[in-house]
């Protein structure tokens, strides 16, 4: 029989929220734990099964690139010279980009443009079972023109999709931040915060969205009234919610589902209205929503608004899609609220994240087992999140098949995990940006950084891709 009990966390971060002003905490939901079954435990121990589909080639350069990525100094000079003047010099920055594209590029990334990208998908499902997600690397734009560009590169992120089959592909990826200005979304967050604070202020070209703040949103960032958007930076965001349109029905009529990605606190107000008004418009389908936002764990106000949006998605009947990630913005958002007096958004510990992302995961899974609108796609590199998952899956019941769980991992990290999770029977894909070289930098730099030290994300990658190679090379 289930042990039924409230874990003291959840009551904190699911209590019922009001969209406006501080938390009032009502009843929560009950959540249902079962007794861990063993034999549902996540088995990450024999690298050998784990990589029986990974040739000895791609090991060796995988094996190489994940060591180089772990020595401190290696990663600081990289980027230093990435970002240094010697690459104004057409010999140097061939020579350094050719290095590049045969060794980190190819680790993370699937190929210069989108059909080069769809053929990485094709390989990696037909060799792994692994799904893929498609998306165009490109992140901020400055003005409505680069925003035109990039919108065309989505949409041919979309053609591409089409031509895969279903099984191989789990969704493409479009980042608000390259179909909108980014002046814009800066005013327009403003905006939304003084509107939280000030519900009797008017946004006359705000359209129908699920909330984006609860009590515990950072709302420092605005501290006096905005002006009003002009007549310019209304035409703008008209044309970006245009953008977003022309991508969200080109999926719809495809069936392809369209992950909008998360951004700095500063800008990501904006970012959820505009996810959840799509949503609003697109998600008609109550098994298989088209378009899911992202939620990250690792900011305090997560749980909550997390439940805020649910909340009013099933009050509206309209499906809904989250992917779960814990987050990747940490020490741009410690500078900044350093800069204005205030604390970090971001929890105070690792531990903290680790909780929330957890409790996040369960409370999602609870949902998507109950017959709820929802899809979830648990995006995470910890080992114990995925254990967790793994074992809650199990405890509900849910259909390992039918799409509404699914986890996912960076193109080149945690491949462990992946193959793990694969082989417990869940759907898992790979998020598999893609672009030419020069473009894909900056997130080949972070994920640099992501993998430095020995006990980073890709520790446990390190160790078994090491083993296994040793076990090949000398026959073991």
């Amino acid at each position: 029989m289930a042990n039924r009990f409230l874990r003291p966390n959840l009551i904190h971060r699911f209590s019922t929220v009001s969209p406006v002003g501080p938390p009032t905490t009502v009843i929560p939901e009950i959540i249902s734990f079962d007794q861990p079954k063993q034999d549902v435990d996540l088995d990450l121990s024999d690298q050998s099964r784990l990589f029986a589909s990974v040739p000895i080639s791609n090991l060796i350069r995988s094996t190489a690139v994940l060591h180089a990525t772990a020595i401190g100094p290696m990663v600081d000079i990289g980027s230093w010279l990435m970002s240094s003047k010697l690459m104004d010099t057409t010999f140097t920055r061939d020579l350094v980009l050719g290095i590049v594209k045969g060794t980190f590029y190819d680790h993370f990334c699937a190929g210069e443009n989108a059909t080069a990208a769809a053929r990485r998908v094709r390989t990696v499902y037909e060799s792994t079972g692994l799904k893929g997600m498609l998306v165009y690397g490109v992140e901020h734009a400055e003005d409505g023109n680069a925003c035109d560009e990039n919108i065309l590169k989505f949409i041919e992120t979309v053609e591409a999709a089409k031509t895969l089959p279903t099984s191989h592909l789990s969704s493409v990826v479009v980042k608000i931040t390259a179909i909108c200005p980014m002046n814009v979304l800066k005013r327009v967050s403003d905006l939304l915060r003084w509107q939280y604070k000030n519900p009797n202020f008017k946004l006359p070209w705000k359209l129908n969205s699920f909330p984006v703040f609860s009590g515990l949103s950072p709302l420092y960032h605005t501290t006096t009234q905005p002006e009003p958007l002009t007549v310019e930076e209304e035409l703008e965001l008209e044309k970006a919610h245009e953008r977003l349109k022309s991508v969200c029905q080109r999926c719809q009529e495809s069936n392809v589902p369209l992950l909008i990605d998360a951004e700095d606190t500063i800008l990501q107000p904006a970012i959820d209205y505009m996810a959840y008004w799509s949503a609003i418009m697109f998600n008609s389908d109550k098994d298989r929503p088209i378009v899911y936002n992202t939620v990250q764990a690792y900011l305090k106000d997560a749980g909550e608004r997390l439940h805020l949006a649910l909340r009013e998605s099933e009050k509206m009947n309209v499906p809904i899609g989250f992917k779960l990630v814990r987050g990747a913005y940490m020490s741009s958002e410690a500078r900044l609220a350093d800069s204005l007096g205030h604390k970090s958004p971001v929890h105070d510990t690792i531990q903290d994240t680790h909780d929330c992302y957890n409790d996040c995961m369960s409370f999602l899974m609870e949902k998507a087992s109950n017959g709820s609108g929802i899809a979830v796609i648990l995006a995470t590199h910890n080992t114990d999140s995925g254990k967790l998952g793994s074992r809650k899956a199990s405890e509900l019941g849910i259909d390992k098949e039918n799409g509404k769980i699914e986890f996912a991992q960076l193109y080149g990290m945690s491949d462990a995990l992946s193959f793990g999770l694969k082989r417990a029977g869940f759907n898992v894909s790979k998020y598999m940006p893609y672009g030419p070289v020069d473009t894909a930098v900056p997130y080949l730099i972070r994920r640099a950084y992501e993998n430095r030290g020995m006990m980073s994300t890709g520790a446990l990658d390190r160790q078994l891709m090491m083993k296994e190679l040793k076990r090949r090379l000398m026959g073991w």
